[in-house]
């Protein structure tokens, strides 16, 4: 190991043991447990309250050169109760890093292109930003595809919610599978950009670990840029729906892509959105 890195982690060690034994078992809320032969907490208790092995967290603890992520430090700084400098010393050390709420926020679109989005009134209209996480849509996507504007960042994230949301295997049925490649063909694509970069890595991670279909996928490294053409969506209260895609960079951002879903003639598919649309608004009404 080079002497950087191990000044870095041996600083870590330091650093995790000195906040570990300034907390109180009493602001952790945890019982005193009789007398203690070292002050602040056990190893095996920040462990529990981390969420992770004895094991795991004594390695880190010690300095050894180990894989962690963003997730799991998260957990270990509201174990330790630390401070905003302290998670933020703590992820520089980790992972030579910012926190990601201190990295720079996700690309936003300009009143002109939500203009855009808005005047596509039947057709869903969505803008996703290199992740395909979704970042501005219009009332049509919403009507369809759920409120984007209560859901997390994570929840707005196709590929995520492609494969963890049971909502979108309702919506697809047997066109689930078919998608959820394409999706995740387009995901592997826009990696190739950023390998390595933390926010792919832990989000290839946490779905290999938690979707079996993704994690069968990943490894025949389909790669995807066109947009997917036509798609039938079974709504649960409007019934079939037909769209034709079509997807484009927008000129403010070459980053950001526009992604538009015509409705087809089949199914009635546009009255069935208008019905949709003045239904959102009218409970949104009721809800004020």
């Amino acid at each position: 190991m080079e002497q950087t890195k191990y000044d870095r982690l041996l600083e870590l060690s330091h650093f995790l043991r000195s906040r570990r034994e300034r907390l109180t078992p009493e602001r952790a809320d945890l019982p005193e447990g009789g007398r203690r032969r070292t002050p602040g907490l056990r190893r095996e208790e920040v462990a529990a309250l981390a969420g992770v092995s004895i094991d795991w967290y004594t390695r880190l603890e010690q300095g050894r050169d180990i894989q962690v992520s963003t997730q799991v430090l998260d957990s270990i700084a509201r174990a330790l109760r630390l401070s905003v400098n302290d998670r933020r010393h703590l992820f520089h050390l980790a992972l030579k890093q910012e926190p990601l709420e201190s990295q720079s926020p996700r690309p936003t679109v300009s009143p002109a292109l939500q203009r855009f989005l808005d005047l596509q009134e039947v057709a869903p209209a969505f803008v996703v930003d290199p992740t395909i996480t979704v970042i501005a849509w219009n009332k049509a996507a919403s009507a369809i595809y759920g409120d984007y504007a209560v859901m997390s960042e994570l929840e707005r994230n196709s590929v995520w919610r492609t494969f963890m949301s049971p909502y979108m295997r309702e919506l697809l049925r047997e066109g689930w599978e078919e998608h959820a490649r394409r999706q995740l063909a387009r995901f592997r694509a826009g990696y190739g950009r950023f390998v390595g970069d933390p926010w792919w890595t832990e989000r290839i991670q946490e779905l290999i670990r938690i979707s079996p279909e993704f994690r069968q996928w990943w490894p025949d490294r389909d790669v995807l840029y066109s947009p997917e053409g036509k798609k039938l969506i079974y709504h649960p209260t409007a019934g079939n729906l037909a769209f034709e895609n079509v997807s484009f960079q927008a000129n403010e951002n070459p980053d950001l892509q526009i992604k538009v879903s015509t409705p087809l003639a089949d199914y009635d598919t546009a009255s069935k959105i208008r019905r949709l649309i003045a239904e959102n608004d009218a409970a949104a009404e009721r809800a004020t």
